[in-house]
């Protein structure tokens, strides 16, 4: 009788382990196919972004990315206004998702958000270097100091021909070029650059970065500021000012520009600009901007920005996620 008794006990103990092994397995299987199912969602809408014209190849290259290999039913399409202009279409009812920035939102902005009840986050995408580009023939203006590039920009400055930085330069009018007020470029130009002096009313300040580009490559006196992957980007057709800030020149690059580098006085960091309210509302914004900065120092390089750190990258994905 003992022994039948012992012997009933093993086969029940036994097929409570089956039955848990069972548990467990179905319960391994369960969560990867939850997970299997998250991984696989397929999402449709549209993502409207503008602003910036300096962030603009690195969000069109993630946006790309996006819609080739991860969600082909959402449409992302990205604009380029300018960083000022582009507020302006953010910051109303029914406005876009994200405004790339060149610079950091100002305090009326952020008042106008608050007023409509607009809940933005900023994002910081990457760094990037204010870059001064001559023409390909200019073989004496190849390294400057910050104040010589600033006298050529000053509205109060006698500087009007190249001789009158170096009497070894041409005699020749020097042709100033830059973004117009619609970009955070010549915002950060203005404020940080110049420090809030007047510019000079004979620069010509244009709306698109390849005109600026074009102008410069035909004018052998041609000289304009604007974000280094626009220079990066048109090697072929013009030189970048190696800068001179105390310790050498530095030429604006990939390993220079950071903010506390050798190129740190010229180097700024850019922006998207998140409406939390349409991340909440619309799961193909969220998504997105979870996809933006899983990837972002991933095509930085190949777009003309050097990355930004790692951990501020986890805390933006962590914010995300949390939404």
């Amino acid at each position: 009788m003992k022994f039948n008794k012992f012997l009933l006990f093993m086969i029940m103990a036994a097929f409570a382990v089956v039955l848990a092994a069972c548990g467990e397995d179905g319960d391994s299987a369960k969560s990867e196919k939850n997970n299997a199912s998250a991984k696989d969602v397929k999402l449709e809408g549209s993502v409207a972004i503008d602003g910036s014209g300096t962030v603009y190849p690195l969000m069109a290259r993630l946006a790309e990315e996006y819609m080739i290999n991860e969600q082909e039913n959402v449409s992302v399409e990205v604009s380029r206004a300018g960083t000022s202009a582009g507020f302006k279409k953010f910051l109303v009812e029914n406005g876009t998702d994200f405004n790339d920035a060149s610079r950091n939102i100002k305090d009326e902005e952020a008042a106008d958000a608050e007023k409509l009840g607009i809940e933005v986050k900023e994002l910081k995408v990457a760094l990037d270097g204010l870059t001064f580009v001559i023409n390909k023939d200019n073989d004496w203006a190849a390294e400057m100091t910050p104040e010589e590039l600033i006298s050529i920009f000053l509205a109060d400055s006698t500087v009007e021909n190249w001789s009158d930085i170096n009497p070894d330069w041409p005699n020749e009018k020097i042709k100033a070029m830059g973004p117009n007020e619609n970009h955070g470029t010549y915002e950060f130009f203005y404020e940080k650059i110049l420090d809030k002096q007047d510019m000079d009313s004979s620069v010509n300040l244009q709306q698109e970065y390849s005109t600026l580009v074009n102008l410069v490559s035909e004018d052998k006196n041609g000289i304009a500021f604007f974000g280094f992957g626009y220079y990066v980007n048109n090697t072929d057709k013009l030189n970048a000012v190696a800068v001179d800030f105390g310790n050498g020149a530095v030429e604006p690059a990939l390993d220079t520009i950071s903010e506390d580098g050798a190129y740190a006085d010229f180097t700024r960091p850019v922006f998207t600009y998140l409406n939390v309210n349409h991340a909440k509302e619309k799961p193909q914004v969220k998504d997105f901007a979870i996809y933006v900065m899983n990837n972002i120092n991933k095509f930085a390089g190949e777009t003309g920005f050097a990355p930004i750190p790692e951990t501020e990258v986890k805390e933006n994905i962590s914010f995300l996620e949390g939404l």
